[in-house]
């Protein structure tokens, strides 16, 4: 290919017009060929003609692109100038080459201003680091080529080459000078969306992403202009639908990583006076549900939720109070809907108008439009997942209505009402007894009598039922398990989602039955459910896992029997490699079911685009949680009987204890305490009590690292948990050598100074604002009565320095339940700590008058 370039580019250089035609042709030719550019660049270095100096072929193709006028070919050309110089450039080669450019781009024509642009857009992505000397000039160039007052070719070229040279740009300093870009870049974006050029306005998008990305105070007041222009797009119903997805994405970003801002800029409301009515856009539901503006719109509204609870709850309610009652069924749809959304975020508000919001939703259950009775049973399901407990204590208003959606005519609205029963049923307890017949006859007629889908949905509901029941469901159980083993045995691919929802069921019925009923029969179920691993359906092992603790809890030692069968598979899931999750869940509910046309608002539902906030969602992944899971109860409930595994489990939950993905962490911080609990139980009967100590000594090394270190506060809430109980069941001495230790940790919580507790920087933020999570506090505080019932009165110099950090969490500002978990500990405390709390009665009493007048 060289010797034949280098004839082709002498013959490129002829004065022949008809000459250098046929070797411009022949060269787009052999461009097709991957070999041509390393060719290109080998001749540049080496080239012996004379007449074709590598300057001359620079030289060439800098006149090629200035003097061309086809889009196209100006692209194609600024490509091969780019790989050209990948080499060129660092080899000191083209020298002229970045003056050449800073003098286009000044240029009187327009041509070459746009032309310098164009190439350096394209040199970014190659020779990006030799600009790096440049960059304060750079960045004035292309602020001024925004403005340029003659050419929107020029001002457009400008724009992609601001876009290009953010993705290059790390430093911080360095991309808080882009702020000032922002005006301009949405000038010349409003001019592209006027002349119709979407593709290009699009980048503005792309630019705003990077700067809301940046954990740097980068966006000040334009935000404003931002959030202005992005509404200005996403309610404009004749733009494409990806441009206004991007725009509702800008939205969506802002609220997770820079709500203060929306808070303090006052933009909430604006951003929810567009987002409420995109509920209500009727869309093609034949097109990519990712880009409807409904859905995206749902999404929205649920991080705004999360993140500016006070802000969102008013404004949302009085959005569907009102359209609850609009004649066009959309927005009676969009009420409902929008109030589930938000039923996480805002539950405590929610909780608080309970009869209001639950009016407006049974009301919508009972509209002769399926959409709205679907989104209804949508927003049931949430209340009941998030608006524990207190939307219990309205069962006898609300379960006749979801008994009344069981039999509707659509399939879509059953399916969402067995989604809105098992959520509901599962926080009741015994006051389902009175329904339990009702349901008995729709529920096992469902699970006889409908498609596929419905089954596995109808399955989780009568689990919920089966579980708030319990011995009262016993009538029902033999029915549902010989329905369950007829499901277990299916082999098709299309049954296994099936299957592995009755494997399921079989558990949470046995649980209900009892080991005395349970046991003659499990043989044939447990033999099932073995059987299912040799499918190679990652969700039925995961589901099986589960059967199995299950079986494990109700057994207790008893299980031992079965231990040689299911322990080799808990270790072959638990070992499977990561990379092998090619079984991705195929069969997940449907997006309808759990969410308004695929909304939901558990983050992990959905795969998040951005790699900074990635959510992965495999098989294989929950199939190794539920395995990790599994071994922890084997050991919990077998005892001494779980003797043989101990050693391969501890390296494998030691392991899974650092595992890149939170949900196996988890459940491996938690079977970190089962495992101490069965080796002490096997050696405490052969005075091996160096054995209990090495392992003791693991364990708590595991979660003091844990508790400091680990990202995810679920995890170091059940590591604290975990060492309170150890603290409890060992005593002090077996715990003394590691008190400092996990006393630093526990102040680090307190604190808030632990890395689960780092939010991301956000210049407005209070420290009042920051997230601390409920649950994990209330873990954290967990471990301060479990010091003092340990230590006595020896814990009062330790309280000291834990005091002040604690009753922070009692200041007027802190959420009621941060005050209420105060007291309770300080309660605690006082019981096991005895005399030495004299010294903090003042404080406590201030706190508890404090609390009266609330």
């Amino acid at each position: 290919m060289a010797q034949s370039l280098e004839l082709l580019l002498i013959q490129f250089l002829m004065p022949d017009n008809d000459a250098r035609r046929q070797a411009e042709d022949q060269i787009k030719r052999l461009a097709k060929d991957p070999q041509v550019v390393p060719a290109l660049v080998h001749h540049l270095r080496t080239a012996k003609t004379p007449n074709v100096p590598p300057p001359a072929c620079q030289q060439s193709l800098i006149e090629t692109i200035t003097v061309e006028h086809s889009p196209p070919v100006r692209r194609a050309s600024a490509n091969v100038i780019s790989i050209v110089a990948k080499y060129a450039v660092p080899a000191g080669d083209w020298s002229d080459l970045l003056p050449f450019l800073f003098q286009c781009s000044q240029s009187a024509q327009e041509e070459h201003r746009e032309v310098a642009l164009i190439l350096f857009s394209s040199l970014t992505e190659t020779i990006g680091i030799s600009f790096r000397p440049y960059f304060a000039d750079l960045q004035a160039l292309l602020l001024k080529r925004l403005q340029d007052e003659t050419s929107n070719r020029v001002r457009v070229a400008a724009l992609k080459a601001v876009g290009s040279f953010l993705e290059f740009t790390h430093d911080e300093v360095e991309v808080i000078n882009f702020r000032e870009f922002i005006p301009s870049i949405l000038n010349v974006s409003r001019q592209c969306l006027a002349s119709g050029e979407e593709d290009v306005a699009v980048i503005a998008f792309e630019i705003f992403d990077e700067l809301i990305e940046s954990p740097a105070p980068l966006l000040g007041d334009s935000v404003k202009a931002i959030v202005q222009f992005s509404l200005e797009v996403c309610s404009s119903p004749n733009l494409e639908p990806n441009t206004r997805h991007q725009a509702i994405q800008i939205i969506s970003w802002l609220a997770r990583y820079k709500s203060s801002s929306l808070k303090k800029y006052k933009l909430v409301g604006p951003i929810l006076q567009i987002m409420c009515p995109l509920l209500a856009e009727s869309t093609d539901r034949d097109d990519d549900d990712d880009l409807a503006p409904d859905r995206a719109a749902a999404e929205v509204i649920d991080t705004m939720a999360i993140n500016l609870s006070k802000q969102v709850f008013p404004p949302v309610l009085e959005f569907s109070s009102l359209s609850s009652q609009n004649a066009n069924p959309k927005f009676r749809e969009a009420s409902v809907t929008a109030l589930g959304v938000i039923s996480e975020g805002c539950l405590e508000l929610m909780k608080g108008k309970m009869e209001p919001v639950l009016h407006i939703v049974l009301e919508a259950l009972r509209d002769p439009e399926q959409m709205v009775r679907g989104a209804a049973s949508f927003a049931l399901g949430q209340f009941a997942e998030y608006l524990q407990p207190e939307i219990v204590s309205h069962h006898e208003i609300v379960l006749p209505c979801i008994l009344n959606a069981l039999e509707d005519a659509s399939d879509e609205v059953k399916e969402k009402s067995y989604y809105a029963l098992a959520a509901f049923c599962e926080n009741m307890g015994e006051e389902i007894i009175p329904f339990l017949d009702p349901l008995k006859g729709k529920l096992l007629s469902a699970l006889q009598n409908s498609p596929r889908n419905l089954q596995e949905t109808c399955m989780s509901a009568i689990g919920s039922v089966a579980s708030a029941a319990e011995q009262a469901f016993l009538p029902y159980a033999e029915r549902v398990l010989e329905l369950m083993k007829i499901f277990m045995v299916l082999t098709n691919d299309e049954d296994l989602c099936s299957r592995a929802r009755a494997t399921e069921l079989a558990g949470i019925v046995a649980m209900s039955v009892g080991r005395a009923r349970m046991e003659p029969i499990l043989p044939a179920f447990i033999e099932a459910a073995i059987s299912g691993f040799g499918l190679e359906f990652s969700e039925l092992r995961e589901y099986t896992h589960g059967f199995f603790s299950n079986v494990a809890e109700l057994l207790e030692d008893g299980f031992f029997r079965y231990l040689p069968h299911v322990v080799p598979l808990a270790f072959s899931s638990c070992n499977l490699d990561d990379g092998s999750a090619v079984d991705v869940d195929e069969c997940d509910e449907d997006d309808n079911v759990n969410g308004f046309g695929g909304v939901s608002s558990d983050d992990e539902a959905h795969d998040e685009p951005r790699v900074r906030n990635i959510s992965v969602r495999t098989g294989v992944l929950d199939e190794k949680a539920a395995a990790t899971q599994a071994l922890g109860l084997f050991s919990l409930h077998a005892k001494s009987f779980y003797s043989p595994y101990i050693e391969e489990t501890l390296t494998i939950i030691v392991r899974h204890s650092t595992y890149f993905h939170e949900d196996v962490r988890l459940q491996a911080i938690t079977s970190l305490k089962y495992i101490l609990e069965a080796v002490q139980a096997v050696f405490q009967n052969h005075n091996e009590g160096i054995k209990i100590k090495e392992v003791l000594d693991t364990v708590l090394n595991i979660y003091m690292k844990t508790m400091t270190e680990d990202d995810d506060k679920d995890v170091v809430g059940q590591a604290c948990m975990s060492v309170a109980d150890i603290m409890k069941d060992f005593g002090y001495m077996a715990v003394e050598p590691y008190v400092p230790r996990l006393v630093e940790a526990t102040l680090a919580l307190l604190q808030e100074e632990s890395t689960c507790q780092q939010i991301e920087s956000d210049s407005e933020m209070g420290d009042d604002d920051a997230e601390h999570g409920e649950l994990l506090m209330d873990a954290v505080s967990d471990l301060l009565p479990a010091f003092a019932k340990a230590l006595g009165a020896q814990f009062a110099p330790i309280f000291s320095q834990l005091f002040e950090p604690l009753m922070k969490f009692s200041k007027q500002s802190r959420p009621p339940q941060d005050r209420t978990m105060v007291v309770a500990t300080l309660a605690e405390v006082a019981q096991h700590m005895g005399a030495p709390i004299a010294g903090y009665v003042d404080a406590i009493m201030h706190l508890l008058s404090f609390e009266i007048q609330c």
